[in-house]
């Protein structure tokens, strides 16, 4: 099952690998001394951990896919919701629905700032497990409500600790696993399984909507309880992260674990140079590193700030605004189910997914999200102008022309956002940071993602019903805000290991000539900790010596 698969090959000294990264540091060792063997693109072994990983993307996706379908149920409603004045109908209030949908951004907040303890002191690999073992407890207190609302709330706050530390320990595990000409599509993977999730959620709730007991809900709920148990049973079974297990001194486990993810013996020269890449930059570092160093280290505050910019505008490009008014612009060309809508939305996010895998090693991942902002630029203007001057919001039916072009333009949206953005800010935040800081920044960075989450999820009904399409205008404004921040401020990684993306930060490149950077050796490469002088201060040195390569 696990066998290296020979359908393609990539040869370490091939110009594929060359256009990115130095060859042989030729002082590693003799000629000969290493296998030079072509190595598998993709071998089984790396196809089965970035599938079963990204079961963390299917657990978020699943769970925050199925609560708008909830609310609509009746038997949902009558349990947990308010009876009507001068009826028998029951429905939520704003601040009811608010709490049971809110809590559970709240819950993923929380979690996603503690998760990068528990993995820096336990590793990736078993907190990943735990964490989900916590979401399955949120499931569980969701499930054994009966009628107090209060509790299906907790629930879902429990459930959100779990989502949320997983939606950094998932990334992190592959971004620091994954082999590094395919890294980028494995992390995107994450991406790929939460729109599966959602799309999942839909298709359960419209099956079990007509159920007229508890079942109609109960039962997606505790399908939800499956997808934790598969991740958290099974990524047991595979090792920890070869870079963690490297920094806690096992060097033989992460030689094993890179050689089986590579598919090549244990002589590779490509895992030789990959070890010896992190043992330059740990010999580099000095002492323990506290949390606030991931504002105070050299270049670490740049770097910090970016990864939190990044994940705010994945949620600042507007892709939720989409779902929000899906129902009402369906409307107008005769679908008038809320199940319907949500599952052909669903349907394009998942499908426009794929391509995204193969675009962010294809063209790398700035040329991807410049193009992909400034394409959904363009689908938010005539989105918003069709809705805010064609559109009769009244009655949606009495303009099909503004409604049809309005579907088209959404679909256009999210088949970008999905393709782009939607993937690539994971991988992108995953390779971001040095190996000391790498888990308390991706805490931090997420915990932006879920922060922008909740403020829009809670304001836009009260923004929407105040200048209704027009809320796209400012979307628009965000997407090209997203496009000038990665031209200006993010540096191309794409084939490269995280020890030579560190180098390219600490080395100040120019994010618009990242792309044609070549790295240094082994032994040239930097870390953080090299770069300090006695004062604190930037030791400039390294870059010197970068200069001086460009001239030889």
């Amino acid at each position: 099952m696990f066998a290296a698969s020979k359908l393609a090959t990539v040869s370490p000294l091939s110009p594929v690998n060359a256009e990115n990264q130095q060859v042989l540091v030729p002082s590693m060792a003799e000629k000969g001394a290493y296998d030079d063997s072509p190595y598998p693109l993709l071998t089984w072994r790396t196809f089965v951990m970035g599938a079963l990983v990204s079961m963390g993307g299917l657990v978020f996706g699943y769970d925050t896919g199925q609560i708008s379908g909830f609310l609509e149920m009746d038997d949902f409603k009558e349990r947990f919701g308010e009876r009507s004045p001068g009826s028998n109908d029951y429905t939520f209030s704003n601040v009811r629905s608010g709490l049971i949908v809110g809590l559970l951004s709240i819950g993923t907040l929380l979690g996603a700032l503690i998760a990068a303890p528990f993995a820096n002191k336990f590793g990736r690999r078993l907190s990943i497990s735990w964490w989900c073992v916590v979401f399955a407890i949120g499931v569980i207190v969701q499930i054994a409500s009966s009628t107090n609302w209060v509790q299906i709330v907790i629930g879902r706050w429990v459930a959100g600790l779990g989502v949320g530390a997983m939606s950094i320990l998932v990334p992190l595990f592959q971004s620091e696993s994954a082999p590094t000409h395919i890294r980028g599509a494995i992390v995107c993977c994450y991406q790929l399984f939460i729109t599966l999730g959602i799309l999942l959620a839909n298709i359960i709730n419209f099956g079990t909507e007509r159920m007229e007991n508890s079942g109609s809900w109960r039962i997606p709920m505790g399908i939800g309880f499956l997808w934790a148990l598969i991740l958290g049973g099974g990524i047991l079974l595979f090792p920890e992260s070869p870079k963690y297990a490297y920094r806690k001194g096992r060097v033989d486990e992460a030689r094993r674990t890179m050689t089986k993810l590579l598919g090549v013996p244990d002589n590779h020269r490509k895992v030789a140079m990959e070890l010896t890449e992190m043992k330059k930059k740990l010999d580099a570092e000095q002492g323990k590193h506290a949390w606030w160093q991931c504002f105070t280290s050299p270049r670490m505050l740049y770097r910090t700030l970016l990864g939190i910019t990044l994940q705010a505008f994945q949620q600042l490009t507007g892709a939720n605004f989409f779902f929000y008014y899906g129902t009402t612009v369906f409307k107008a060309t005769g679908v008038n189910d809320s199940y319907v809508t949500q599952i052909i939305l669903g349907t394009v996010n998942f499908a426009c997914t794929f391509p995204g895998l193969v675009l962010v090693e294809k063209y790398g991942r700035r040329r991807c999200l410049i193009f992909g902002a400034a394409w959904m630029c363009m689908c938010f203007l005539v989105f918003a102008s069709v809705g805010h001057f064609a559109l009769d919001p009244q009655d949606p039916t009495r303009t099909p022309k503004a409604g049809a072009a309005m579907i088209v333009f959404a679909c256009l949206f999210i088949a970008a956002f999905a393709s782009t953005w939607g993937p690539m800010v994971w991988a992108v935040t995953g390779e971001l940071y040095p190996a000391p800081y790498r888990a308390t920044c991706m805490s931090i960075s997420t915990a932006s993602n879920w922060v922008w989450n909740f403020l829009l999820a809670f304001f836009t009904p009260f923004i929407t019903s105040a200048i209704d399409y027009r809320y796209g205008y400012v979307f628009a404004a965000c997407c090209a805000a997203a496009a000038l921040t990665v031209y200006f401020f993010l540096l191309e990684s794409q084939g490269r290991t995280l020890e030579e993306v560190d180098t390219m930060y600490l080395l100040h490149i120019k994010p618009w000539e990242s792309s044609k950077w070549r790295a240094p050796t082994g032994e040239e490469l930097v870390a953080v900790d090299g770069l300090m002088s006695d004062n604190g201060e930037i030791n400039r040195e390294p870059a010197d010596g970068q200069d001086r390569e460009e001239q030889r």
